[in-house]
Order: structure tokens, then C-alpha cells, then sequence
């Protein structure tokens, strides 16, 4: 693997500026089979590493992989875990049937995934839970932000990304099925390629729904003032 030093600089094939770049990420669920270069993938991961985490220690690993065989054995762990949620859920035959099959060939068609972990062994301590579970919240917030910095970086060289979350719900499978350290704890699996086709993009809400101010500019000092 090279330096960061070594690491080729991101040329824009697709925003040419940041407003543009994050209005324009999508999620996409079928990919083609057009390899990802290996330049590329390092750009992606390396924009992960730049994310803020809590004190700086980047309590986060990513798994990466592509063989065949690691994925048809994450997908029969997956698989069954979820098919007994879903019976769970009550869902009929026919939907366990499509859902799980849709799921399977996301994975299978992923030329690259990467797998974001939980890496909480460097994190400080604390004698009570409280104070404990808010430094495993603050980790998990920072995985979102390295998350993210990938999925833009992705975005920003050609390529698209899914972000699958059922890893989430089966940990122990996923351990399980490529033979991680269990220190690891399975956040996400992202799928990584080229769109084999463009999805439907999902409305965004309203700015005025989603910001609560507590003040206004009329509140404070006037300009010139």
C-alpha cells in the first residue's frame, strides 16, 4: 500500500465544488461489474481517515473486500439472521423471498465493499456507565463522519456507493462469516462501483422543518450599529 504522501491528488470528474458535490451524491443499489482501480479505493479510504473522531483516536477500522467466496459466505450468515428477524416481523413468504434475494445481489454485484467497524479498545474510561456510553455515542457519531467522507470522495472520482445497514442488526454473523476480531463491531457494509443505472433520488425535507432558531438577526445588534 502506498503513503499518504504517494496517494494520487483527487482530480473533480463530477461537482467542481462542494454545494454541488453534496446535492449530488446518491445512493445507488445496482452496480456494474467494471472493477474499482485500486488508486481510486485509496482515495475513498483515505478521506476516512481524515474525519473527526473523539480525542483523535479514530476508533473506527474498515474491512475491505471482494473475493467471491467472502461474500457468499457473508451473505449466508446475513441471510439467515435476517430471515428470522423478518418471520419475526411476521412479513409474508413472498416478501422474505424478494427482500432477501435483493439484498444477496447487492452484495454479490459489489465489485468492492467495505465494511465500517467500531474500534473502541483505544477510547478513554470512565468509572461510570453514564460517561461510558456517551464516549461509545461520540465513536459512533465519528464512524458517520468517516462514512460520509468516503461516500463523497466516491462520489467526487465517478464511482457510487450503498449503504447497507444490516450488518448492524447480525454483528456476531458478520464476525463470524470473515473471521474478524471480535473487538470489531460491524456498523455498516458500503458497496462500491460504478451505477449500472441512476436511482430515484429521495426528496430532501424543507430547511424551515429541519432548523429549529432560538434566535433571529432582528434579536441582536443591528449592522452599523
Amino acid at each position: 500500500m502506498t503513503t499518504a504522501c504517494e496517494r494520487a491528488v483527487t482530480v473533480s470528474q463530477r461537482a467542481g465544488d462542494l454545494l454541488t458535490l453534496l446535492r449530488s451524491r446518491r445512493s445507488v443499489r445496482a452496480l456494474q461489474e467494471r472493477p474499482v482501480p485500486e488508486a481510486l479505493l485509496e482515495q475513498v479510504l483515505e478521506a476516512a481517515r481524515w474525519a473527526p473522531s473523539p480525542h483523535g483516536r479514530q476508533p473506527w477500522r474498515f474491512v475491505v473486500f471482494s473475493g467471491r467466496e467472502r461474500k457468499e459466505r457473508l451473505i449466508e450468515r446475513m441471510s439467515a439472521a435476517w430471515e428470522a428477524q423478518l418471520r419475526l416481523d411476521q412479513q409474508p413468504e413472498e416478501v422474505i423471498a424478494v427482500r432477501l434475494e435483493k439484498s444477496r445481489q447487492r452484495i454479490r454485484q459489489a465489485p468492492v465493499l467495505i465494511l465500517p467497524c467500531l474500534y473502541l479498545e483505544d477510547l478513554d474510561r470512565y468509572p461510570d456507565a453514564e460517561r461510558q456510553e456517551s464516549e461509545r455515542i461520540m465513536a459512533i457519531q465519528s464512524l458517520g463522519a468517516a462514512v460520509q467522507n468516503m461516500l463523497l470522495m466516491a462520489y467526487e472520482l465517478g464511482l457510487d456507493t450503498g449503504w447497507m445497514c444490516a450488518p448492524l442488526f447480525c454483528p456476531a454473523a458478520v464476525c463470524e462469516a470473515l473471521d474478524l476480531d471480535r473487538r470489531l463491531q460491524p456498523q455498516a457494509l458500503i458497496t462500491l462501483g460504478y451505477a449500472a443505472a441512476d436511482p430515484k433520488r429521495r426528496p430532501r425535507l424543507p430547511l424551515e422543518t429541519l432548523v429549529i432558531r432560538l434566535d433571529s438577526q432582528s434579536d441582536g445588534e443591528q449592522p452599523g450599529q
